[in-house]
């Protein structure tokens, strides 16, 4: 995969960076620790930085901002660049931000106009589901084009639903990586908008859905739309209708790039521990082979009566 060289190359300017003691005792979650304590953590109400919105942390929660959520996705879990901005991540307060369980909810925005909802109560996604897999044929083969895994969806872990008061759209998959044996979670959440869609997804496992699906209420209520961008503001004389219905947004067409990498967030973080374990590992063939190289040396260009 393309983006395990970006981990494989971070990882070893890191590991060497923070570590001069022997391999074999490199300690794997205080060199995690390390990076957790460079986090600064924001409380309250913090106004994204398009002005679309505010997040309003409550007790319980807190909020990583944009700058290092992006260093977390792009330097620490290996997403490429091209994926879209975050605004920040929503994290349960006792919770790290590079803990193997949990989750992190990935703020982002998409300003594809006004969605309108006209569709929701009929689309059939099973029959949405069945499309899914026939494309999943075709979209492999691009990956594999680029370097990247398979993607297989094994289905819905939660049936696509609409809140038509809220607004809200929910719905999450089942996905799997190439040969991983562990489940994706890949759950999804669009709040509907004047301009477009607020974006909310939990970044999980699958382990993680019944934690993910009891959290969501908060989540919701912490994230708001500025006056002027709020649905019920629309003003169709002057306001640009989205192509794309509710349909469109759960069959994922429109938005394909929108939190696609996200999916691999925390396969890429076993990823990342694996490759740490395999510096380990080449450390200390080099280590000893390099000492056997001296000694075998010494036997070839020394006296005998010098060797020992």
């Amino acid at each position: 995969m393309k983006s395990s060289t970006l981990i494989f190359l971070f990882l070893f300017i890191s590991y060497n960076a923070v570590s001069q003691e022997d391999s074999t005792t490199f300690d794997y979650q205080k060199y995690l620790d390390s990076i957790e304590d460079t986090f600064k953590f924001q409380y309250g109400t913090i106004r994204l930085s398009n002005g679309v919105a505010n997040v309003t942390i409550p007790k319980g929660y807190k909020y990583l901002n944009a700058e290092q959520a992006e260093d977390v996705l792009y330097n620490i879990w290996g997403n490429p660049k091209e994926s879209s901005q975050s605004f920040g991540f929503i994290i349960p307060e006792k919770q790290k931000v590079l803990a193997f369980d949990g989750y992190v909810f990935n703020i982002e925005y998409e300003e594809m106009g006004y969605v309108e909802d006209d569709d929701a109560d009929d689309i059939d996604y099973d029959e949405m589901l069945a499309d899914l897999r026939k494309d999943e044929i075709e979209e492999n083969k691009m990956r594999a084009q680029q370097g990247y895994e398979p993607v297989y969806m094994l289905g819905w872990a939660s049936k696509p639903f609409y809140d038509k008061e809220r607004k809200v759209l929910h719905w999450a998959k089942s996905l799997k990586f190439g040969e991983a044996e562990d489940i994706t979670l890949n759950y999804n959440i669009r709040v509907l908008g004047r301009k477009g869609v607020l974006i909310l997804n939990a970044i999980a496992m699958q382990s993680e859905l019944a934690a993910v699906k009891k959290d969501i209420p908060a989540v919701l209520n912490m994230v708001k739309y500025n006056k002027g961008f709020r649905y019920d503001e629309f003003d169709s004389s002057n306001d640009h209708v989205a192509e794309w219905t509710i349909g469109g947004l759960v069959a994922g067409k429109v938005l394909a790039k929108v939190g696609f990498f996200a999916l691999l967030l925390k396969f890429w973080k076993i990823i990342a521990l694996a490759v740490a374990g395999a510096f380990v590992a080449i450390r200390k063939f080099i280590f000893n082979k390099n000492k056997k190289e001296e000694v075998e040396s010494l036997k070839i260009d020394s006296p005998p009566n010098e060797i020992e």
